[in-house]
């Protein structure tokens, strides 16, 4: 019975939001609220937010995946070891991390709009600078500065989406730009391997600085604010530290934010650590890895869809999440059987199969543990998605060195480092969120 009073409410905050929606539009166009052509319009503009905030969650993975098929070229190019190249991913993870502990407060007390252009413009310039990076050290400080910038898009869209959407509707949100983002990892690698093609590792930043540039535009002309004035805090630094303080006493939010870290920790782990597992230990072309990279963010949109299409509504986001994470540890313990020899010599394929089934499993792990998380913050939603992203950041940014203390010669850290993190998530999970005392 709490169930069905749940669902009632939320489908009386649904039909209240659409129609607020209509409206709004309707004012906007001068047709009336009952028009089909203001419900039209309504539509087209919750497509095109959609859209913009799919690009803006996009970002990153095309920041961080293009480059992926490069770090090979990269080590070469610059003369420096593979450890040391990889601190690029972990310049720019940290960069997003820290900087979305400043932009979400920031669009607490500004709005959304106003910080986003902002960082997005910073974005473009960085971008721009890491093409002409002579050294492996400069590159990861433009990365750093690029990915302290990048992080307005990620923690405001969040923002956004909790701004606009509560409850079931939420989740099933975060599930559809999980759909649109998810085409960014499939695509990046693909562009990557084809850019190396024609030019070196540095056109692969000038390709991303045209995007930036882009998507700065699009920002700009359709991307309203979402944060009416009365709802922004006012009380500056002082009041935001206090509003995290809160947030972070709050036990099942901190639960489901470190679970979700510790979930993309694992996926980091992967991104890190696969281009140099396929390539040079299995010997696969930048081609090659690239394709595999793809299938795997296939997996990983699909789950997604179903859980946002079939299982939200249906059955509790916790469930949903918990045998995420129960696949997720199945299947880092499998990896660490086959890399570290226990089932003799093993291929590439047995062990693509077991990433496949790990980022497959993260569809259900990530759009959940982000629902479940804000669900419990309409009263700070930009400061809960800096905690969210800044925890998730840094701890992949941990994660990323961890793959590689080894050498290049074996696969054992990136798998150990997997489990590792999926047990710690599902412990995580169990142990501070505790859904079976609560009614999801």
């Amino acid at each position: 019975m709490p169930e069905s009073g749940a669902s009632r409410a939320q489908q009386e905050r649904t039909h209240i939001s659409t129609t607020q929606a209509v409206a709004t539009e309707s004012a906007a166009t001068g047709t009336p609220p009952g028009d089909p052509a203001a419900t039209d319009a309504a539509r087209r503009t919750g497509l095109l937010v959609t859209l913009v905030l799919g690009g803006l969650t996009a970002l990153p993975p095309l920041s961080m995946d293009m480059y992926l098929p490069a770090l090979p070229a990269v080590t070469e190019s610059l003369h420096a070891p593979a450890a040391t190249v990889q601190l690029t991913l972990t310049a720019c993870l940290t960069g997003m991390a820290l900087g979305q502990v400043v932009v979400g407060p920031m669009s607490d007390q500004w709005g959304r709009r106003r910080p986003l252009l902002l960082g997005m413009i910073i974005y473009v310039v960085a971008t721009a600078i890491c093409v002409f990076a002579p050294t492996t050290e400069l590159l990861i400080g433009f990365r750093l500065l690029q990915g302290l910038a990048g992080a307005a898009g990620i923690v405001i869209a969040r923002a956004v989406v909790r701004d606009m959407y509560d409850g079931v509707e939420m989740a099933r949100f975060f599930s559809t730009l999980m759909l649109i983002s998810g085409v960014a990892p499939i695509v990046a690698p693909l562009i990557g391997g084809q850019v190396l093609r024609f030019t070196d590792w540095r056109g692969i930043f000038a390709v991303l600085t045209v995007v930036g540039v882009l998507l700065t535009l699009v920002v700009w002309k359709w991307l309203h604010e979402t944060l009416p004035p009365q709802d922004r805090h006012t009380g500056g630094i002082g009041d935001a530290l206090r509003t995290m303080r809160g947030l972070l006493a709050d036990r099942v939010f901190a639960g489901y934010m470190i679970a979700g870290s510790l979930a993309f920790a694992a996926l980091f782990a992967y991104v890190s650590a696969s281009p140099f597992v396929v390539q040079e230990i299995y010997g696969a072309s930048p081609q090659t890895f690239s394709l595999l990279f793809g299938v795997n963010s296939v997996g990983l949109i699909i789950v997604g869809q179903i859980n946002g299409k079939v299982l939200v509504g249906r059955i509790s986001l916790d469930k949903a999440l918990a045998f995420g994470l129960s696949v997720i540890v199945l299947a880092a313990a499998a990896l660490l059987l086959m890399t570290s020899g226990v089932f003799g010599h093993v291929g590439l394929v047995p062990v693509a199969a077991g990433l496949f089934v790990l980022m497959s499993a993260m569809g259900l792990a990530m759009p959940n543990t982000n629902a479940q998380a804000l669900m419990r913050t309409k009263h700070a939603a930009g400061s809960a998605s800096a905690l969210l992203g800044t925890s998730s950041f840094l701890i992949g940014a941990v994660a990323s060195p961890l793959v590689g203390i080894a050498g290049e010669g074996t696969a054992v850290p990136m798998a150990l480092v997997q489990l590792v993190c999926a047990v710690g998530a599902m412990a995580c999970f169990l142990g501070l969120c505790r859904p079976w005392q609560r009614v999801s």
